[in-house]
């Protein structure tokens, strides 16, 4: 149905992906942008590199932020330290059901938190968890043998600590190419590994709370740094600059 092969050169091709900016949630420490030493395709692969280096923040005392809880921390800090990027299909395509696989290679270091992900094309009229998120591959890098693929819905999600999710074993996540990718029907979602299924999720057909998923989700490619999860254990600062390193991205549906 849709694909990037990552087969030109510069920016993310941009009938496809657009950016997010600036700090956008659970206090992570990158700043995003959309500068190609963030954010570049070269030699058939996309580059999301995460950089320790200062940059100003725009929205430092920023009243329309000052009193969001979860974004407000994003007013309070004049100059981020470190640059990052965060792609997403959103506006440009979206999918309700299907394969999303993604090939990839990840960056290494205590403190990275790179993620390929979902969210539902509803967020902003219902606002998150109730949108829904898929977590097709989350790996933090003070545990560098795991991954993990989680859903977050009104009824299960990190903040009440029901989220439903799993972890697994990863073989050289920062030498080698693997293929993460999600199949999603009505009826259920699997996790997947080198084409091993490690979290099969199932619809209780009760409601919007447990299952939000019969709607939309655009597609999300992002390097953090630090944040409520992928800071647990600090940030080396010797490991910058860190690359997560894409093959190709890939949507499947049933005709």
């Amino acid at each position: 149905m849709w694909s990037d092969e990552f087969n030109y050169k510069g920016s993310p091709d941009s009938s496809k992906w657009t950016y997010d900016y600036g700090f956008i949630a659970n206090n992570e420490k990158q700043y995003y942008t959309n500068n190609l030493n963030n954010a570049r395709v070269e030699n058939g692969h996309l580059i999301i590199e995460a950089h320790k280096e200062k940059i100003a923040n725009k929205d430092f005392k920023s009243e329309a932020l000052k009193n969001k809880s979860g974004i407000k921390y994003s007013a309070e800090i004049d100059t981020a330290q470190y640059t990052s990027a965060r792609i997403k299909t959103e506006g440009l395509a979206s999918w309700k059901y299907g394969r999303i696989e993604v090939k990839a290679k990840l960056p290494k270091g205590v403190g990275l938190w790179p993620a390929i992900w979902m969210l539902g094309e509803n967020r902003k009229q219902v606002g998150w968890p109730e949108s829904g998120e898929i977590d097709i591959m989350e790996h933090v890098g003070f545990n560098p043998d795991s991954i993990f693929g989680t859903i977050h819905t009104k009824a299960y999600n990190h903040t009440i600590n029901t989220e439903r999710g799993k972890k697994v074993f990863i073989e050289k996540p920062y030498h080698s190419f693997h293929v993460f990718a999600l199949e999603w029907t009505p009826e259920k979602m699997d996790f997947i590994l080198d084409d091993v299924v490690y979290n099969h999720i199932e619809n209780e057909h009760k409601t919007t709370a447990e299952w939000p998923f019969d709607q939309k989700f655009h597609l999300i490619l992002n390097v953090a740094v630090g944040g409520m999860l992928g800071g647990k254990k600090g940030i080396d600062n010797s490991v910058f600059p860190q690359q997560m390193v894409v093959d190709y991205v890939r949507v499947f549906q049933k005709i």
